[in-house]
């Protein structure tokens, strides 16, 4: 690891309601791909750190859960692991879709964040396709919920203003040795992050088809002679209808999922990958708290 000669290091928590954009901004930050990315709300469900650099600063960045108001015991978990996220960092970085505005989702969010004592901006995602004339106003809208040091306008999606965005967050973490090294760009697991490339296959795929109650879990990872990984993952449903609409006809879609899976594993481990899918009937595997460890989420009842 490149020794700075003023190195700065400091922990950025992403905050939002669900679909706000959060997790293709952690990815336009950190410059690859460390969390997945769907059309559905409430995609990300564990909270991952990405890690990103500017210059001599190293910006550790928590990409939450969307903050929402939780029913199931995965839904409850997942919220907690969101604001635990926010604890204690150097800034938080509040995103609002700035086309969906200020409903009673992102409400919600701010009536708790406005009384945190974490540093605090607001940023307006998505102007690239939010009606510029309504900006403003919504700007006001949500600094009357929320006291903010500073507001930014970006698309995370397009890249606008994200260079902007970087370099001053970078300008604001604290002086301080690296946590990671220069090459690293997550602390989540190659076992984790093949589970959820495979999990983000299946929103991507499938859309509306396939309700949220369904996970995947990385059940063997081996290291052939040759330098490539095999991998065997379980993907749990809740009934049987959910497991015939991931086989598809004749096991076309689960071949498809697989194929474009194994792609994207390859590409971010850098190696060959060998993925072997099945999927599973587990009624009720939300409430097994293995699955909630193997997500890295606390037990909450």
């Amino acid at each position: 690891m490149t020794e700075p000669k003023n190195p700065r290091c400091g922990h950025v928590a992403v905050i939002g309601a669900p679909n706000a954009g959060k997790s293709t901004l952690v990815n336009a930050l950190v410059g690859q791909k460390v969390a997945i990315v769907s059309p559905k709300a409430q995609t990300t469900r564990v909270r991952l750190m990405g890690v990103a650099m500017e210059g001599e600063t190293q910006i550790i960045l928590v990409d939450t859960p969307g903050i929402f108001a939780p029913n199931r015991r995965l839904d409850r978990a997942m919220v907690a692991a969101a604001w635990e996220g926010a604890q204690e960092a150097d800034l938080i970085l509040a995103v609002v879709d700035g086309r969906a505005g200020a409903g009673p989702k992102v409400e919600k969010v701010f009536g708790t964040l406005k009384d945190r004592p974490e540093r605090k901006w607001l940023l307006l995602n998505k102007v690239d396709i939010a009606a510029k004339d309504k900006l403003l106003s919504l700007t006001q809208k949500l600094m009357d919920m929320c006291e903010f040091e500073r507001i930014l306008y970006i698309s995370a999606e397009t890249g606008e203003a994200i260079a902007e965005l970087k370099a001053a967050v970078a300008a604001e973490m604290p002086e301080g040795d690296w946590h990671y090294p220069e090459d690293q760009i997550s602390d989540a697991t190659e076992r984790l992050m093949a589970a959820e490339i495979t999990r983000e296959q299946l929103y991507l795929q499938l859309h509306d088809e396939l309700p949220y109650a369904s996970t995947v879990e990385t059940e063997k990872y081996v290291e052939r002679e040759d330098g490539s990984l095999e991998l065997y993952q379980q993907i749990f449903v809740e009934r049987e209808s959910q497991r015939a609409i991931i086989l598809g006809k004749g096991g076309s879609r689960i071949k498809s999922i697989g194929a474009t899976a194994r792609e994207e594993i390859a590409k971010s481990m850098g190696v060959k990958v060998h993925l072997y899918l099945h999927v599973k009937v587990k009624p009720n595997w939300d409430e097994d708290r293995d699955v909630y460890r193997d997500m890295g989420l606390d037990w909450v009842e």
